[in-house]
């Protein structure tokens, strides 16, 4: 019987001292099947529901009702999916989302250390990012942890004081309280486009950390120079490549419908286009027989 992929990330992170363990965005059903080669994938709402900005029980149910349209993800592969948990919302409502990503058979669930309406972190401070006080998120955490029914479940905690302008100390004294709190690994998250940011923090990190360090998550988006041996011989043990896939499709998505309006049917498109039968064919007779398709098949 095959092993939930629930239970595949830990045993990729203790190998992560070799190699950074990466995980693509997905956000439409065949992304799953682009990287395959991929240890892992990240499930974000940025592509995938409406944004919610209200954290009530309601928009939990259908954060995790879209969750459960991508858990269908999971029966054609064994990597294991990170869940982006947004703020978490209340405790309890987070011991809920807990619960349900154990059963869907996610991995992790990542939450960010922010408070108030939702505002992606990738606008920095040309928006306003409030941060959650400490003692409330390290509560989030405690309630994450108690909730879990695996060990294996990660609960994550994404530190957004160097993308609220804030600096590094302040990072590093929340990273310092959520490690306290029982936190499973942090995600540092930055959007300057040097990395000297980040590599300074890490080094600040596990310099103050020791033994006491958890696994540090590092979204490469603005960065982008670093490879993943580079940001793993800094300390780093997941590269999350969060939004390129919806940034690939989209601009193809548009070409291809621009071209079937101006020309009244979809022959000028087909050069755009994967043949019927490979997409017919991206699933064999068994769940987990995936038939990989070439690059070349795409002019």
């Amino acid at each position: 019987m095959p092993v939930s992929p629930l239970f595949l990330l830990q045993p990729q992170l203790a190998e992560a001292k070799h190699q950074a363990v990466d995980c693509p965005g997905m956000y439409i059903f065949a992304s799953l099947w682009v990287p395959q080669a991929a240890d892992g994938h990240w499930l974000t709402f940025m592509g995938s529901c409406a944004s919610i900005s209200a954290w009530h029980l309601s928009a939990c149910v259908e954060m995790i009702a879209c969750a459960r349209l991508y858990a269908c993800k999971l029966q054609v592969t064994s990597k294991p999916m990170i869940y982006d948990g947004d703020t978490g919302g209340k405790p309890e409502i987070f011991a809920f989302t807990v619960r349900s990503l154990e059963q869907l058979g996610v991995s992790a669930c990542i939450i960010e250390d922010k408070t108030g309406l939702k505002q992606n972190s990738l606008f920095g401070t040309d928006r306003k990012q409030v941060l959650a006080d400490i003692p409330d998120f390290c509560s989030l955490i405690k309630a994450g942890q108690d909730a879990k029914r695996h060990k294996d479940f990660m609960v994550i905690s994404r530190l957004e004081a160097l993308i609220a302008g804030l600096g590094q100390d302040e990072a590093l004294k929340r990273a310092e309280a959520y490690i306290a709190a029982g936190t499973d690994a942090i995600m540092i998250h930055s959007k300057q486009k040097s990395p000297e940011e980040v590599l300074s923090f890490l080094e600040a990190y596990y310099k103050a950390m020791g033994n006491d360090a958890v696994p540090v998550i590092a979204v490469p988006t603005t960065y982008n120079v670093l490879t993943e041996e580079d940001l793993n011989d800094a300390g780093v043990a997941i590269c999350i490549y969060a939004n390129h896939l919806l940034r690939a499709a989209y601009p193809a998505m548009q070409n291809v419908a621009r071209s079937i309006l101006e020309h009244s049917r979809s022959l000028e498109a087909d050069k755009h286009l994967l043949g019927v039968k490979p997409i017919l064919n991206l699933i064999g007779e068994s769940p987990r027989d995936f038939q990989a398709v070439p690059p070349t098949s795409v002019s």
